[in-house]
C-alpha cells in the first residue's frame, strides 16, 4: 500500500507531535496515529484544518514535494 499522506514527516519538520495535533483537532490520539502511519486518512475538511494548524499548504501533506517546491 502506497503512503497517501506525509503527515508524519510534516509533524517532525514542524517539531510537533501526534498528541499535540490530536488535542488541537479534538481527536483521539489513536486516530491521528493511524493517519501518520497511513492506515487511514483524514477527510478533506480535517486535512485543511491540519494544514492551517501546521502553517503549510494542504498539498504538502499529500504529495512528496516539499513546501519550497510548490
Amino acid at each position: 500500500m502506497k503512503d497517501l499522506n506525509r503527515l508524519k514527516i510534516v509533524l517532525v519538520e514542524k517539531k510537533r507531535t501526534n498528541k499535540w495535533l490530536a488535542e488541537q483537532l479534538g481527536k483521539n490520539v489513536t486516530t491521528v496515529s493511524k493517519w501518520c502511519t497511513n492506515s487511514s486518512q483524514p477527510d478533506l475538511q480535517t486535512l485543511d484544518k491540519i494544514a492551517e494548524l501546521l502553517e503549510c499548504d494542504t498539498r504538502v501533506l499529500i504529495t512528496s514535494k516539499h513546501a519550497t517546491e510548490l
